[in-house]
């Protein structure tokens, strides 16, 4: 069985905006079209209500969440496997090992695993024929002698069990078969007529005839009174008291749970040291309702790759999905300032200084000759319209305009009006507590030993923003707490008014806004005139005077 086709998931930040989910949208599907490789795009965290009202005004899903990218279970290699039911015989269940060519084998009941099976134990069940109480012990289905010696129903019910005696051959004369084969025996016979008279008279559970041998009608009437089963085989004395133990069911032999198992979810980590230390050759891996999916081995194991990953939007540890150490970074497309992501090699980086990555990705569909539908043009000119606040914010370029444009026209989009739409929907906020309104926009950036935190809300309504001032405010000393950070910051943007009230908290965070904004009256509320863009306004000017 071949690998599957890897996954190559596009991602943006933590907290993401619509530029973040809008961009790795259309980012795969620029790469699904140039490539024809599966390219998915993934969140990073919960989406705010602007990006839902794009999302929902062009028809598109959300995208799932990536909650890290550290190596699953379900990223291995896994061999999948139909497993066998427990009453299947040990001759049925050689022959599916021998079909598939493996050494392990499921047993499941009613879908989920109930042991598994190994050559091993097969081999330990050819061994132990010393004891003919094996068969009835059991609980073997008459259907399956039936199965293993090649045979057929003569009189009985082959859906029943045999459940009492033992296994005997009836080769002596009658006088001394009843010394030795006893009620409920299972006795093994010939053509002799007396032979199998005798066992049906001392009422043995089931016959069985060798070489195909005649029974009397008679003798048929009189074990079916006597509720007898008779099943006639091809095969010899010998060879038939040599197969029938194969008869038995598989669960007689089979390991039992609890094993060691693994589950879809399991991080490859955290599984590393239970395989060292176990022997086994393959692990059975449960889905979440505890269905079998597979096995995994140490081969396998050592063949996993890392997850890929595509990172839009940002650059910066602090902001990307967990785990993000542990993935292969194919590329990074953004258009903030130089971050402190790592890679193991060589990367496509591409990072431009305009107002929103939707402009770079607008630009690769250009460059590539790839034509961009209507639907996506909207999603990416909705990001263009959030990053640069219409053209408001100082981080828009004149690249940005003519690509929002161009865009706008292709979806049959009046950005204006799209633009009071999205800020309308991502300022409503009512019915939230304050850590969703806090966290639906909201970076980490480390800087000269100093950990802090941004969050920005934009807005058209002044009294919407003077009533999350009064949310927020009493919150953020827990979100400093709670996430380690030594300061935060809040920027309330007003878009009419282009103007941003900043809440501080935390030992130094006024007083280093103030600096930087060369703020000379300390008053109850920080108002920062013309200042809109948390990236190219606010955290300048806070990391030139924290490196200070």
């Amino acid at each position: 069985m071949g690998k599957k086709a890897e996954k190559i998931y596009v991602v943006g930040h933590k907290n993401p905006d619509t530029d973040s989910i809008c961009s790795a949208i259309a980012y795969a599907d620029l790469k699904r079209k140039k490539t024809g490789e599966d390219y998915v795009a993934r969140r990073a965290g919960r989406i705010n209500e602007e990006t839902h009202y794009v999302l929902k005004k062009f028809q598109v899903e959300e995208p799932p969440l990536l909650a890290n990218v550290k190596l699953q279970v379900k990223d291995m290699d896994i061999h999948k496997i139909d497993g066998v039911e427990t009453n299947v015989s040990i001759k049925d269940t050689w022959a599916k090992m021998k079909e598939y060519n493996v050494k392990t084998i499921p047993v499941l009941k009613d879908g989920e695993l109930a042991g598994v099976i190994s050559t091993g134990d097969i081999a330990t069940s050819y061994m132990n024929v010393d004891d003919g109480r094996k068969l009835s012990e059991a609980k073997t289905q008459y259907k399956n002698i039936i199965r293993t010696l090649d045979g057929v129903l003569v009189t009985g019910n082959e859906h029943g069990y045999f459940t009492k005696g033992k296994v005997t051959i009836g080769a002596s004369n009658p006088d001394l078969m009843a010394e030795f084969i006893e009620k409920d025996d299972l006795v093994i016979l010939g053509n002799r007529r007396e032979a199998q008279e005798c066992a049906v008279d001392i009422d043995a559970s089931c016959l069985v005839i060798c070489q195909n041998a005649e029974v009397s009608d008679e003798l048929i009437q009189k074990a079916e009174e006597q509720s007898i089963v008779i099943i006639r085989t091809p095969y010899d004395t010998f060879t038939t008291a040599r197969l029938i133990n194969q008869s038995i069911p598989v669960k007689h032999f089979m390991t039992k749970m609890p094993l060691v198992t693994f589950r879809m979810s399991d991080y490859v980590d955290d599984i590393k040291e239970v395989m060292a230390k176990k022997k086994f050759r393959d692990f059975p891996i449960l889905d979440r309702h505890g269905r079998f999916k597979g096995f995994i081995s140490r081969r396998r194991f050592l063949d996993v790759s890392k997850k890929k990953v595509i990172l839009v939007d940002h650059n910066e540890k602090s902001q990307a999905v967990d785990g993000i150490e542990e993935a292969d970074i194919r590329e990074i497309i953004d258009h903030h300032r130089l971050g402190n992501i790592e890679t193991m090699g060589p990367v496509f980086f591409r990072n431009q200084p305009v107002g929103c990555t939707a402009t770079i990705v607008s630009q690769m569909y250009e460059e590539e000759g790839i034509a961009i539908d209507p639907t996506i043009a909207g999603l990416l000119c909705s990001a263009i319209i959030s990053d640069t606040l219409l053209f408001r914010s100082p981080t828009c370029t004149k690249v940005d305009e003519k690509a929002a444009k161009k865009l706008a026209a292709i979806a049959g989009l009046n950005m204006e009006k799209m633009a009071q739409e999205m800020f309308k929907a991502g300022s409503n906020l009512s019915g939230k507590t304050a850590e969703e309104i806090c966290f639906q926009d909201f970076k980490q950036f480390a800087v000269n030993g100093i950990t802090f935190g941004v969050g920005q809300i934009n807005s058209m309504n002044k009294e919407e923003l003077t009533d999350l001032s009064d949310i927020l405010l009493p919150y953020l000393p827990e979100v400093l707490e709670n996430h380690k950070l030594q300061m935060v910051y809040f920027m309330l943007t007003d878009i009419l008014s282009e103007s941003t009230e900043l809440l501080c908290v935390g030992i130094g965070a006024k007083e280093y806004a103030m600096e930087a904004f060369d703020v000379r009256e300390d008053t109850d509320k920080l108002i920062l005139e013309d200042v809109v863009s948390r990236k190219k306004q606010l955290i300048p000017a806070l990391v030139g005077v924290m490196h200070q």
